[in-house]
């Protein structure tokens, strides 16, 4: 059958003979240390990537020689959807005859838990569905889907989004789960319960009841999947770090410096040992919830991704039935959690398994099954996803070029209309990946450029130890420059009027962001000595000269109108505010 060019990296070098074929015209695959990770790709991506000194005759005589060999099949693995048992009870079981009970205190914007005592013959994970309908005393209804959590368990988990008194009743295909009815009372929000985050003045966020939310963002992947200890130090860095928003992984991950193996996995195992999709582990689940609803007690929003390519396991290439299965579960367990945001993807794509239509399917799954309406978007590593699709709330951006990416952000403004949050931008660090050792300036001037421009960039961090404990993806401490700094550019941001920084018209070499009474000019790697400054005729300016690196401000002696120029001291990463005076 041979190796054709839709071949991925995984059989091409799990061949012998293919390897060598490969390493004959590409030897640099030899010691790639990423390659082993990458074993979803396309090989024709990596010859692309890799050899870029083969010409067309070598390359067509690399493909010779691997259509030559035996090669291996790939089906692509597939299985029928489930129906839900309707026969699951006989007809002697009474209907609404199960215990069912709220667990704790109701709350606005609080996850509002109904707990129901109930069968668990057979599969309840598939042959069980089950929902209620909750509605307030002014006659308007949510309809929420329930979960089963072993053990004769099932669970509804409701969002509330008013205080006041709300009536349940339950549907079930199992009779004893159909037609619960009950009552309760939710309390106004406490302390600290804003409500969920969604997009406010069309490029910017706010809770539900208003208050301005700024997504000042770091990347976690895989912590919740180490050692215990090692996710309790993550916590604690992120308990003093500025930071109110974690990208983490629900799959574990499975890439450079993150080979271990997790002690819990999504799925049970089947009697061959293979995994069980139509089994969750609800251990698994009760370990992340019980991390979202931490990092929610910290006022961190959990951006979730919900798939990604770095997987060794299966997880990334599960039949659609078990996709959809997946996604329904875990939004039923989580979406009542105020502070979740939903990411369909890291780098989608570089998951070859899925085709446009496959997201959008799976986007409708998770619109269809979230009650609250939480923040949604897809991660791109090359090529954006077409962020103008209505279930994409807010723009979720990769670096686009080695050097420059937050500088388009008002060009990805205006393209789409949305939010841009450049999520990866690159990551402070020294590993020998270009994504991975910026330096600590080179990060925080990323997020100014992004800030004054409209939009907002995330943090990473990859310093590597002799743990191999790279916060990226581990957890553990933070150890770069970049936070504080990051924490310092928050303060100047809440500052400004609203709230939000907006791009203004810019000089050719400098770039302006701020509103009509509060505005900054950022430098960059630039070193001026002053800056000739005009102002709009009738109004006067009190001037901060900001060193944006040492988190200083100094207010310059006076005001100033009309054309003036401000002293600066020829360093690096300055940055000129502008308040506009009213007396």
């Amino acid at each position: 059958m041979g190796y054709g060019k839709q071949a991925r990296v995984r059989d091409i070098l799990s061949d012998p003979a293919a390897r060598g074929v490969a390493e004959k015209y590409i030897p640099a695959l030899a010691w790639s240390p990423a390659l082993a990770h990458m074993g979803f790709l396309p090989f024709s991506a990596v010859l692309h990537a890799q050899g870029a000194a083969l010409g067309p005759d070598e390359a067509e005589a690399l493909w010779d020689e691997l259509g030559t060999l035996a090669g291996t099949s790939r089906a692509p693995a597939d299985a029928p959807y489930l129906e839900p048992a309707r026969d699951y009870e006989p007809d002697s079981v009474p209907r609404g005859s199960a215990r069912a009970a709220l667990a704790g205190a109701a709350e606005q914007w609080g996850v509002t838990e109904l707990v129901i005592d109930g069968p668990s013959h057979g599969n309840p994970f598939v042959d069980v569905e089950l929902s209620a309908r909750f509605t307030d005393d002014q006659g308007h209804g949510t309809s929420v889907g329930g979960f089963y959590d072993g053990d004769g368990v099932y669970r509804i988990r409701f969002c509330a989004p008013r205080a006041g008194t709300w009536t349940y009743v339950t549907t079930s295909t199992a009779r004893s789960l159909d037609g619960l009815r009950g009552a309760f009372e939710a309390a106004p929000p406490g302390p600290g319960n804003h409500g969920p985050v969604g997009v406010a003045d069309r490029f910017h966020f706010a809770y539900q009841d208003g208050t301005r939310f700024l997504p000042a963002g770091t990347t976690c992947y895989a912590w919740t999947h180490q050692p215990e200890a090692l996710q309790e130090r993550t916590l604690a860095a992120l308990a003093a770090a500025p930071f109110r928003k974690l990208r983490m992984c629900v799959f574990p991950k499975s890439y450079l410096f993150n080979t271990n193996e997790p002690a819990r996995y999504p799925f049970a195992r089947d009697q061959a040992g293979g995994w069980d999709f139509t089994r969750f582990d609800p251990e698994f689940f009760r370990h992340l919830e019980r991390r979202v609803g931490q990092l929610t007690g910290l006022g961190i929003e959990t951006d979730l991704i919900l798939f990604h390519p770095y997987d060794r396991w299966g997880f990334a290439e599960m039949p659609r039935a078990a996709d959809d299965r997946y996604l329904r579960y875990l939004v039923r367990r989580l979406g009542a959690h105020r502070g979740v945001w939903w990411a369909m993807a890291n780098e989608y794509d570089l998951m070859a398994s899925k085709t446009a239509e496959d997201w959008e399917r799976l986007a409708g799954v998770v619109r269809e099954n979230d009650h609250v309406g939480h923040l949604t978007s897809i991660h791109n590593c090359f090529g954006f996803y077409d962020h103008g699709r209505p279930w994409i709330t807010h723009c979720s951006v990769q670096r686009t070029d080695v050097y420059r990416t937050a500088e388009n952000t008002t060009q990805w403004r205006e393209s789409y209309g949305k939010p841009v949050v450049i999520d990866e931008c690159g990551y402070e660090g020294d590993i020998d990946q270009g994504w991975g050792n910026l330096s600590g300036r080179e990060l925080v001037r990323r997020c100014w450029e992004g800030a004054v421009r409209g939009g907002y960039v995330g943090h990473g961090e990859t310093y590597l130890n002799e743990r191999e404990e790279l916060w990226w993806s581990k957890g553990g401490e933070l150890t770069g420059d970049a936070p504080p700094r990051i924490g310092f550019l928050l303060e100047v941001t809440a500052a400004a009027p609203g709230g939000v920084l907006e791009p203004l018209p810019g000089d050719w070499d400098v770039a302006w962001g701020g509103t009509a009474d509060y505005r900054i000019a950022y430098f960059g790697f630039g070193r001026p000595r002053y800056r000739d400054i005009t102002m709009p005729p009738g109004t006067r300016w009190h001037a901060d000269v900001i060193d944006t690196w040492n988190m200083t401000v100094d207010r310059q002696p006076g005001t100033f109108a009309g054309r003036f120029r401000i002293e600066l001291p020829g360093r690096e990463f300055m940055a000129i505010r502008f308040v506009r005076s009213r007396g």
